[in-house]
């Protein structure tokens, strides 16, 4: 495979968890009252953009973050307000609101769930305040609730993970473990959909399925109980790199070799995840890059300028091999 080229990205925003998180992870709330929008970015060409970040599960997450505290900066225009959501729809939504109390000119965030946001986002619209999803989606019938969404297609993701499986593995009688993300969460939903129609139809088997949150240690954990349950595991589908990486520990426990005795794929692409590709513990993985900082700053600047920005900017990934994980390594900036 090809060095991953870096392109359009999706956007991570996820949510605080209390408002006394808010005001230690950002700068103060301002006074003036919710709907600032245009006005308020007008008023001295600074933007306030209030971002809810799901939390900081995995390394993917912590890039995420990092690339939009990076590029969201006062040099740059921005007047970031940034909170953590510790992965609970219930601190984003009061991250939101708090956002929309403080009045700042645009709201992003990557839902940590799909559904059960309209409310808010009625009230951010109400206060004329746009809203940018990035990296999520939301389960919503009402588009004008937000201005655009940046994310990767995460059922095109899965079906890159299965399509490699079934040409690798068609015809061998293969029997795989899933490994999903958080309950609900979209590219949890989607990603398995798209796994699941990639090896539709191939001899292989997907024994069993369950959540490990997204993260090491919980992938770990649960991997541990896939091979006391199961003696006859191939293959182990990760919806990310992380829970991939908790699932060699648990494989190495157990006195098997990962990437051999038990093939393993992944999704994400991060650097650690992609030292274990190089190193044969990883067999596949299908990128999802998390730069997202400046594709964000873009998209709200042209918002409030008025311009037309696209509903839906899809994220186009890439995939590695062993070869192609070690020739990106050296430069890799995540």
């Amino acid at each position: 495979m090809a060095r991953t080229t870096l392109t359009r990205t999706v956007l991570a925003a996820v949510s605080a968890a209390s408002l006394f998180a808010l005001g230690a992870c950002s700068s103060d709330a301002g006074t003036e009252p919710a709907g600032g929008g245009e006005t308020a970015a007008a008023d001295d060409g600074v933007i306030t953009l209030g971002f809810s970040q799901v939390g900081a599960e995995s390394g993917w997450r912590a890039a995420n973050t990092k690339s939009i505290q990076d590029t969201l900066t006062a040099e740059n225009g921005f007047d970031l307000k940034f909170s953590d959501a510790q992965q609970k729809q219930e601190n984003q939504i009061q991250a939101i609101r708090s956002y929309i109390t403080q009045g700042v000119d645009v709201i992003a965030f990557s839902p940590v769930v799909e559904t059960g946001w309209d409310a808010v986002l009625q009230e951010a619209k109400a206060a004329g305040i746009p809203v940018i999803l990035t990296d999520r989606a939301v389960d919503s019938s009402d588009e004008t609730l937000y201005e655009s969404f940046i994310g990767s297609d995460f059922v095109k993701e899965g079906e890159m993970a299965g399509e490699w499986v079934a040409e690798q593995y068609d015809g061998e009688g293969y029997k795989a473990v899933e490994l999903q993300g958080t309950t609900g969460a979209a590219p949890a939903i989607d990603r398995k959909e798209g796994f699941a129609s990639a090896i539709e139809g191939t001899d292989i088997e997907l024994i069993d399925s369950q959540t490990g949150n997204f993260t090491r240690a919980e992938g770990k954990t649960v991997m541990e109980g896939f091979l006391n349950a199961h003696d006859d595991i191939d293959l182990v589908f990760a919806h990310n790199d992380d829970m991939g990486l908790g699932a060699i520990e648990a494989i190495e426990a157990a006195g098997l070799t990962p990437g051999e005795d038990i093939k393993i794929v992944t999704i994400d692409a991060v650097k650690d995840g992609m030292q274990a590709l190089a190193d044969g513990k990883i067999n596949y993985i299908v990128e999802c890059n998390p730069l997202l900082g400046p594709d964000l700053a873009d998209i709200a600047k042209k918002v409030l300028a008025g311009e037309e920005v696209e509903k839906r900017i899809v994220v186009k990934d890439e995939a590695f091999d062993q070869a192609a994980a070690k020739e990106a390594l050296p430069t890799r900036e995540y």
